[in-house]
């Protein structure tokens, strides 16, 4: 029991200093991406999400929060979670190959001045790269979340496009920290285009 309460400890450390690293490192490019999502909701337009495994569930985390709420009462925001719809990812995966299962539906859904907010933790998956290159050919900005160095994502990005990578190696650090800035957007987004507006229940 002590051992494993160690270990409890030691996740929990890991978690918080992941955390701390990135707040002194990556915050003002945060804050550029909470700024171009108020932008795009502002200008009309969406935002597509996208990852694999545990960043499929915080792409999917993020759109549920724009469009239900996050923290106050507000109007539902649009966002589409490409990783939610089963039979059309198994279907393109099943006739073309699962490295398109984003890009398809981004050529479907995504318009010029929309936001693909592409999560990845290695930086490497293949369907996330190509669906950036497609949101890249429907003029759309790319948020990106990466963590370690990257991976092949910053040499597929535009001048516009903005990485937000956290300074850490480790998948479930990562993806915690991901989490964090996701409810960082989203509580910019609050505020920015509704103001503090009331408690929900």
């Amino acid at each position: 029991m002590t051992n494993l309460i160690e270990q409890i400890k030691h996740n929990f450390s890991e978690s918080i200093q992941t955390k701390i690293n990135a707040a002194d490192m990556i915050l003002p490019t945060i804050a550029t991406a909470c700024e171009k999502t108020v932008q795009c909701l502002l200008d009309g337009h969406k935002i597509l999400t996208c990852g694999n495994g545990g960043s499929a569930c915080d792409a999917l985390h993020f759109s549920s929060e724009m469009l239900n709420r996050y923290k106050h009462e507000r109007p539902s925001l649009p966002a589409i979670a490409l990783t939610a719809d089963v039979a059309t990812l198994t279907s393109i995966a099943n006739d073309y190959q699962y490295s398109d299962v984003f890009a398809k539906q981004i050529r479907a859904l995504g318009q010029d001045g929309d936001i693909l907010l592409a999560i990845s933790t290695s930086g490497n998956s293949a369907n996330i790269l190509s669906g950036i290159k497609a949101a890249h050919d429907r003029n759309m900005i790319v948020i990106a979340m990466t963590g370690g160095d990257g991976g092949k994502i910053p040499g597929v990005l535009h001048e516009n496009d903005i990485e937000i990578r956290v300074p850490a190696f480790d998948t479930p650090r990562i993806q915690e920290t991901h989490l964090l800035i996701i409810h960082c957007m989203c509580e910019a987004v609050d505020l920015q285009l509704f103001g503090s507006g009331e408690a929900g229940a």
